[in-house]
């Protein structure tokens, strides 16, 4: 079998954990790529590469490429250029349906892991994906192109935990809760675990599957405790995300929703932020003439994700909480995984945040490269035999757990 070409597109956090993942079974694949507008953060994801001594073979080292993703013709000829067989799309959500357009026209994988965004537009009327990706099912289908849609891991994962539990665990579902808790500390006043742009335009308004059909509810409006494995006891808010948009199509499920814990501290700088405007995607002139987006702005004082790294501490809890019957009988399952922050720093000199999203972009192209998910078509990630999936990932330090009443299980 032909080793394929990989071209990563982004730089920040997602690109560097999944860089260093790349480069971890490079042996797997022919040349890889990373390519950005800022060669300066390309060199630096490389750099960490080589000080943590991540390469399986040394002799198929990342090469850096300058691209500006906007320009179409730029991309086309990069992808043709250097025979790309698999583009992860790591970079903003709004460059999505440029890349996903060039790698239908040029033969190429597409994985991303977020939903498209129109950067006019937050929050936009359900289902999501049907206003964007779904859009070019046919013409993935009809060029034999594999699109792999959300293979971060809430998108991912998560959507692979419900399939597996489908499979194995139930013969219906009638609830599924995402649950997301990062019980991790910092050194800084105030930072989101992502882009802050992207991380605060979700919090707008929250679209979930209630009794088979679309609500609308105000943003941290509903919250709850749940007592999680290793963490223990958090407090977690109904918030729109990803997901959802998918899986109430592809699973029988009568209620879809997703939880994120904050902390105190937290939602009093969101309100504050919120309530002054800093939040808005909006253009506002300034006194002097300037025109600004406020959101940007606020982005740009933020600190970068990717800072946060080195003085992580405390763990993240990402899983499902599922209730259903198998044979007539109630069943309640909770699948998960635990990921610890300085753990992921000491491996790849990342966060646990970068990492959970960037290794599963990395193990969808192993399987694509290896042919097992090389469906030839566009598909959400619940819609592929998850069993796989589940089992790399394990082997790539993201191992998932299973507790079946108080029954505890590892795959």
């Amino acid at each position: 079998m032909t080793k394929k070409n990989v071209l990563i597109i982004g730089a920040g956090g997602v690109a560097h954990a999944a860089s260093h993942k790349l480069a971890q079974h490079n042996d797997l694949f022919g040349n890889i790529y990373l390519a950005s507008r800022s060669i300066d953060s390309c060199k630096k994801i490389l750099d960490s590469i080589e000080r943590k001594n991540n390469y399986k073979n040394i002799l198929n080292k990342i090469r850096m490429i300058h691209l500006d993703v906007f320009n179409n013709q730029d991309l086309d000829k990069i992808l043709k250029k250097f025979k790309i067989s698999i583009t992860l799309n790591l970079a903003s959500p709004f460059c999505n349906m440029r890349i996903l357009q060039s790698c239908i026209n040029n033969g190429s994988a597409y994985i991303d892991t977020a939903i498209h965004e129109d950067p006019s537009k937050v929050c936009e009327d359900p289902p999501w994906y049907a206003n964007y990706e779904w859009k070019h099912k046919t013409a993935c289908l009809q060029n034999g192109i594999t699109a792999i849609l959300g293979a971060g891991f809430d998108p991912g994962v998560v959507n692979a935990y419900v399939a597996y539990a489908r499979k194995h665990y139930f013969d219906y579902i009638d609830t599924v809760d995402i649950m997301d808790v990062n019980a991790g500390i910092h050194n800084k006043y105030f930072a989101t675990n992502f882009d802050p742009e992207i991380n605060f335009r979700e919090f707008v308004k929250v679209w979930v599957w209630i009794n088979k059909q679309w609500e609308c509810k105000p943003i941290h409006s509903e919250k709850k405790t749940y007592n999680f494995p290793v963490i223990g006891e958090q407090t977690i808010y109904l918030t729109g995300h990803d997901e959802i948009h998918s899986l109430y199509k592809n699973i029988n499920a009568t209620s879809i929703r997703f939880w994120m814990g904050f902390s105190e501290h937290y939602l009093n700088c969101f309100n504050v932020l919120s309530n002054i405007g800093l939040l808005s995607e909006k253009p506002v002139r300034t006194s002097e003439g300037l025109e600004v987006v406020p959101l940007k702005v606020l982005k740009a004082c933020l600190p970068n994700p990717k800072e946060l790294a080195p003085n992580y501490t405390g763990k993240t809890c990402i899983g499902v909480l599922i209730n259903g019957t198998w044979d007539k009988q109630k069943k309640e399952i909770f699948i998960y995984n635990i990921c610890d922050h300085q753990s992921c720093y000491k491996e790849i000199e990342s966060q646990a945040i970068s990492y959970t999203a960037g290794v599963p972009a990395v193990s969808a192209a192993i399987l694509i490269n290896n042919g097992i998910w090389d469906v030839k078509k566009m598909v959400n990630i619940e819609e592929l035999n998850p069993d796989p999936y589940i089992t790399l990932l394990k082997t790539m330090n993201l191992t998932t757990e299973i507790i079946e009443i108080n029954k505890l299980s590892l795959i």
